[in-house]
């Protein structure tokens, strides 16, 4: 008689289901042997909380039950961990995607007032001419000839802090400056005009966010003293996968700038790129690197892959909702304190796929005119979104936890930050 494997993926109830099917092959092959008929009590389970059936089947349970207790006790914790293995974060990443987003939401409102979002505004204030070779990217040099974007000057100080203004007008309690650039090395009097910038956008009394590329100590520090709220670098995929779309800085090069902001004293928002062609193991490898950083990113931007022509990504096809959702989820419960940030790519979401998000613990994102060179959600969009959906705006440097339930009712009864007809 042939044995037939099962694979390791199969749960039990998948298995029951299978076996009738494989009694009927067992009799195909041997006509007169006699098919034990199928009742209830032929799949009846042993005393034992286990399977006993198939050593194999035996490995699957009890990764199973392993996987829940994992679950439950990352969603039972008061406190952030550094110290997740990856085992850990895959076992929480591949759970049943609406529990998962259930138990993400659970997470979320006990660290965070549940209806609070954060609006951020994002300006380019130097384009193109970049010298990196990032598969995504318009910005690079090196695909200028199929993208058509013509590198610019360095915005100046005063068109930033205008438009900064026009950001706060509309909402947004966070602005957000991207320069086109490997590094700072021999920019110093753009530094300099870029301190400018933070100076002036803190004194409006908004947060203030700059993406450079690398970036040292002393320009780090620098930074700090002009008051700068937060520094962007996303390490943009796992450590594995990352040579496939960037060769021109490394994975370490980019956590020792992440080293260099937080020893200055800076939040650190780093996060990553979805749809890059990675594997979902990739992505598990992404929350696993920003999760066991020395101390969790302040934010954690999921931007989805906006393919542009002309890059070597141009035409990838875009990555599906779920995959997003499911590393929102995974991110909320690793990084419970986080600021989880919805980043390129929400305006091809709906506002039901949104939802999901902000449900499944995103509270952060991205409006305005542009995100540097694709496309935004607008302040208006945003505006009426935010009333339908009953969400308010997070203020400005007001992203502690909520410590009580009276916090979250008090969060709630705030009015939207625009009348919505």
């Amino acid at each position: 008689m042939r044995s037939f494997v099962v694979p390791n993926s199969f749960n039990l109830l998948q298995i029951a289901r299978l076996r009738p099917t494989v009694n009927a092959f067992e009799s195909a092959f041997h006509p007169t042997k006699q098919v034990r008929k199928c009742t209830a009590a032929a799949f009846a389970a042993p005393a034992a909380s286990a399977p006993e059936q198939h050593p194999e089947l035996v490995q699957d349970f009890t990764r199973q039950q392993n996987a829940k207790r994992i679950l439950q006790e990352a969603v039972a914790a008061t406190a952030p961990r550094q110290d997740w293995t990856r085992q850990e974060v895959s076992a929480i990443y591949y759970q049943p995607l609406l529990e998962l987003a259930h138990q993400a939401s659970l997470v979320h409102r006990r660290f965070h007032s549940p209806g609070e979002v954060q609006l951020c505004t994002l300006m380019n204030i130097k384009t193109g001419g970049c010298t990196e070779d990032c598969s995504y990217c318009a910005q690079a040099t090196r695909y200028q000839d199929g993208t058509g974007l013509e590198a610019k000057r360095v915005e100046t100080v005063e068109s930033v802090l205008t438009a900064a203004r026009i950001a706060k007008e509309n909402g947004s309690t966070r602005f957000c400056m991207g320069a086109a650039w490997r590094d700072m090395r021999g920019r110093k009097n753009s530094l300099k005009n870029i301190t400018e910038m933070v100076k002036g956008v803190k004194e409006m009394g908004m947060e203030v966010c700059v993406t450079l590329g690398m970036i040292d100590g002393d320009q780090a520090k620098q930074l700090k003293d002009a008051g700068l709220t937060a520094y962007n670098h996303n390490v943009d995929t796992s450590r594995e996968f990352y040579p496939n779309v960037i060769t021109t800085r490394t994975y370490d090069e980019r956590l020792k700038t992440l080293g260099h902001v937080r020893d200055a004293g800076i939040n650190v928002c780093s996060g990553g790129i979805l749809g890059l062609g990675e594997t979902s193991e990739d992505r598990v490898g992404l929350l696993h690197t920003v999760s066991t950083l020395p101390s969790h990113p302040e934010s954690f931007p999921v931007n989805a892959l906006v393919p542009i022509k002309g890059t070597p990504l141009g035409d990838t096809p875009p990555i599906p909702f779920p995959s997003v959702l499911r590393t929102i989820a995974t991110a909320r419960i690793i990084m419970p304190a986080t600021i989880i940030r919805i980043a390129a790519g929400r305006k091809t979401m709906s506002e039901e796929k949104q939802a999901l998000c902000f449900m499944a613990g995103a509270n952060a994102i991205f409006t305005g005119e542009k995100m540097l060179t694709t496309d935004c959600n607008g302040w208006d969009e945003d505006s009426a979104m935010f009333g339908r959906w009953g969400l308010v705006p997070m203020k400005s440097f007001d992203k502690k936890p909520a410590e009580s339930v009276g916090d979250i009712s008090a969060a709630r009864a705030r009015p939207y930050y625009r009348s919505i007809a």
